[in-house]
C-alpha cells in the first residue's frame, strides 16, 4: 500500500482526498466533531505543502438524491477550524460549480464538495454507473488520497473506483488505522482482552468468530449480553433478546471453553421499568432479573456495579485491549456507569507506546461514548474512526478500499 509520505510532491497539483466527515448532527449542529478532527492532519499537510486540495465525503444516507438535511455545508466551517485555514464549499459534487471551483483553486487552498451520496453513482451496485461517477470525480484532480477509514469496507465510487483511475495513496489516517488493526489481528501483546458491547449479537457475529481464535479474554456487555444470559438459561425480563441467535451464542460459549478463551459475562445488571432517562431502576444479580424492585418485567439498561468493577480490573491487567460497543445506554446518565468504568480503566491502562501496551476504542458508538464522557484521543492509544471497517478488518475480511490501494 503506497502511503502519502511526501506531500511536497503535490505542490501546485490538484489532489482529491476521500475523507470521512460523516458526523452526527442535531438541528443542523455537529454534536461530535471527532471524525472532522481526525481528518484534519492529512488535509493540513497537503495544503501546507502547496497542494490544491479537493475534499470529498458523505453525510448520512440521502439515497442518491439531493436532501438539504444531509448537506455538508455545516461541516465546511468546522473543517476549516480543525485544519487551521479556510475551506471553500461547492454546492454540488461534479457539477458546474464544483468543476469551476476546483479549476480555480490556488496552491494551499482547500475545497469541500457537496455530499457524494446526493449522486446515485456513489453507492450504485452497477459497476458502470459507479465508474462513470468516479470518472467525473477523477477529472477534478491529478492524484487520489484515501483517508476515510470509516468507508474502506464499501465498494463505492469515491472509495474504490476512483483509485483505479488516478495515482493513489493511503493518507495518514488510513495508514495509522491499518497499522493498529493489523497489530490487533496478527501481533497483540498479551494478555489480550476484547470488550464487546452494543445492542445486538447479530452485529458482531463475524468478529466474535475471529476473536475467539485470537483473544485471551472476551468480555460481553451492552444489549447483546442478554442473549448470552438467555443462552445459559437465565430469565432476562423485558431486556433486548435475539431469540434467533441463541443457538449461535451457545456455540460461542462451547467454543470459548474448547479453545481456552475466558468468555466473561455480567454477574449483575441495572434493571429499569422502561426505556427512559428517568426510569426507576435497581441493580440485581443475573439470577433475579425478573423480580427486581423496578418491576417484574424490567429491562436491563446497563451492567451492574459489581460487573463494572470486574471488567475494569480485566482491562487494567491487559497489555492489549480492543473495545467496541458501550456497556449500556450511555446517552442516559443513570445508565452510563458501566461504560464510564470501562472508559476510565482503558484510559488508565494507556501507558504510551514505550510500554508496549495498546488500548483501542473501536469507533462508532464507543468513540461517541468516550467523547461524551469527556475523554479525548490523547487518553487512549487509538480511537478508531471506523466502527464497521474496524470490525470487518478484525474479522479478516478483504476491504475493497484497502485492496484497491495495494
Amino acid at each position: 500500500m503506497q502511503k502519502l509520505t511526501d506531500p511536497a510532491q503535490f505542490a501546485g497539483r490538484r489532489v482529491i482526498v476521500r475523507s470521512d466527515l460523516n458526523v452526527p448532527m442535531r438541528d443542523g449542529a455537529i454534536t461530535d466533531p471527532g471524525r472532522i478532527i481526525a481528518s484534519a492532519p492529512t488535509l493540513r499537510s497537503l495544503a501546507e505543502a502547496g497542494a490544491k486540495v479537493i475534499v470529498m465525503a458523505h453525510l448520512g444516507r440521502p439515497k442518491g438524491a439531493v436532501d438539504p438535511q444531509y448537506s455538508l455545508a455545516p461541516v465546511a466551517p468546522a473543517l476549516a477550524e480543525a485544519v487551521g485555514r479556510p475551506v471553500a464549499f461547492a454546492g454540488d459534487t461534479v457539477g458546474p460549480q464544483a468543476r469551476r471551483m476546483a479549476a480555480e483553486l490556488g496552491d494551499g487552498e482547500i475545497l469541500l464538495l457537496e455530499n457524494l451520496r446526493f449522486n446515485p453513482g456513489e453507492t450504485s451496485k452497477d459497476e458502470a454507473v459507479r465508474r462513470e461517477f468516479a470518472g467525473q470525480l477523477a477529472e477534478l484532480a491529478e492524484a487520489y488520497v484515501s483517508d476515510g477509514f470509516g468507508v474502506v469496507h464499501r465498494k463505492q465510487a469515491s472509495v474504490y473506483d476512483i483509485a483505479t483511475l488516478l495515482p493513489h495513496y493511503a493518507g495518514g489516517l488510513v495508514a495509522a488505522e491499518v497499522e493498529v488493526c493489523s497489530r490487533l489481528l496478527h501481533d497483540p501483546a498479551r494478555p489480550y482482552v476484547v470488550v464487546l458491547g452494543g445492542s445486538k449479537v447479530s452485529d458482531k457475529l463475524g468478529v466474535i468468530d475471529s476473536l475467539l481464535e485470537r483473544a485471551d479474554t472476551l468480555v460481553i456487555g451492552g444489549g447483546m449480553l442478554f442473549t448470552f444470559l438467555a443462552a445459559q438459561g437465565y430469565a432476562v425480563g423485558a431486556s433486548l433478546l435475539e431469540a434467533d441467535q441463541l443457538e449461535r451464542v451457545r456455540g460461542y460459549l462451547d467454543k470459548a471453553q474448547e479453545v481456552g478463551v475466558d468468555l466473561v459475562l455480567p454477574t449483575d445488571i441495572v434493571m429499569a421499568e422502561s426505556f427512559a432517562a428517568d426510569a426507576a431502576h435497581a441493580a440485581a444479580g443475573i439470577d433475579a432479573l425478573e423480580s427486581t424492585p423496578a418491576g417484574a418485567k424490567a429491562m436491563g439498561l446497563d451492567i451492574g456495579p459489581e460487573t463494572a468493577a470486574h471488567y475494569a480490573q480485566l482491562v487494567a491487567e491487559a497489555q492489549t485491549v480492543f473495545w467496541n460497543g458501550p456497556m449500556g445506554v450511555f446517552e442516559f446518565p443513570a445508565f452510563a456507569a458501566g461504560t464510564s468504568a470501562v472508559a476510565k480503566a482503558l484510559s488508565n491502562a494507556n501507558g504510551g507506546p514505550e510500554t508496549g501496551r495498546l488500548t483501542v476504542v473501536g469507533g462508532g458508538d464507543s468513540a461517541a461514548a468516550v467523547r461524551s464522557l469527556g475523554y479525548t484521543e490523547a487518553d487512549f492509544g487509538h480511537i478508531s474512526t471506523g466502527g464497521g471497517a474496524s470490525l470487518e478488518f478484525l474479522e479478516g475480511k478483504t476491504l475493497p478500499g484497502l485492496e484497491v490501494l495495494d
